[in-house]
C-alpha cells in the first residue's frame, strides 16, 4: 500500500481502498461465509488501513471498491452489500463506491445515499442477468487484447455488453475495471486507451460531488 499510494500520487492518479476477505493464499478470490457484521468490521477496517498510508503522504481516499469473491456476492445479495455501504458511510460518506453496473451494491449504495461508480470490465466476460462470468468456468477472462477494447468501447458508446451465449445485455458505466494481474495488462490498457483517444472519448477519473 506505501508504495502504490506513493506511485499514484506522483503520477496524479486517484487513490481508493479494494476491502477484501482476508484470504491470502487465495487472493481474495475465494467465497468466505461471513455474517454482514463481519463485512461491516472487515470493510471499515480495511478501509482505515489505506486512509492511514493516504494521510502519510497527504492525498485524498478517493473511492472504495470491494475486492473479488466479496465483490461478486455483493453484487447479488443485498445484506452484504447494504453491510458493504453502511461502512462505507459511516468512514466518509462523501467516498465513492464502486460496484458492478446493474448490481445490488449499486442499488444498495444509492440506498444508503452514496455516491455511487457503476463498474464495467474490459478483461471479463459476462452472463445474461449482467453478472461476471465466475472464474472457474472457462472463458472467464478475456486473454486479447482487441476483444477487451471492442468490449469497452460497446458499453461506452452503446451502453451494452454481449454475454457469452450472445445475448446484448443493457450496461451502464461510469468506469472500466482493467485486472493488473492479468498477464497482458500493459498491452490492454495501451491499447485501450490508444482506441479510446482515436474515438475522441475523454479519460477522466470519477468526480466526487
Amino acid at each position: 500500500m506505501a508504495r502504490t499510494v506513493k506511485l499514484a500520487k506522483e503520477n496524479a492518479v486517484a487513490v481508493g481502498a479494494h476491502p477484501g476477505f482476508q484470504d491470502i493464499q487465495g487472493f481474495g478470490r475465494r467465497s468466505m461465509p461471513l455474517t454482514p457484521d463481519e463485512v461491516y468490521d472487515l470493510v471499515l477496517y480495511q478501509i482505515g488501513a489505506m486512509e492511514g498510508f493516504c494521510r502519510a503522504h497527504n492525498v485524498p481516499l478517493h473511492h472504495v471498491k470491494p475486492h473479488g469473491a466479496l465483490y461478486n456476492m455483493a453484487a447479488k445479495d443485498y445484506t452484504l452489500a447494504e453491510a458493504i455501504a453502511k461502512a462505507v458511510k459511516a468512514f466518509d460518506s462523501s467516498l465513492l463506491l464502486y460496484g458492478l453496473a446493474g448490481s445490488e451494491l449499486i442499488r444498495a449504495g444509492k440506498d444508503m445515499g452514496l455516491q455511487t461508480a457503476s463498474e464495467g470490465f474490459a478483461d471479463r466476460t459476462y452472463q445474461p442477468d449482467g453478472t461476471l462470468t465466475p472464474r472457474n468456468q472457462p472463458n472467464a477472462v478475456i486473454h486479447e487484447a482487441d476483444a477487451a477494447v471492442q468490449q469497452v468501447i460497446q458499453m461506452v458508446e452503446h451502453g451494452t455488453v454481449t454475454a457469452v451465449n450472445g445475448e446484448k445485455v443493457k450496461l451502464h458505466v461510469d468506469t472500466i475495471c482493467l485486472h493488473g494481474d492479468n498477464e497482458h495488462a500493459i498491452l490492454f490498457a495501451n491499447k485501450l486507451h490508444e482506441t479510446l483517444c482515436e474515438n475522441k472519448i475523454e479519460i477522466s477519473r470519477v468526480q466526487r460531488l
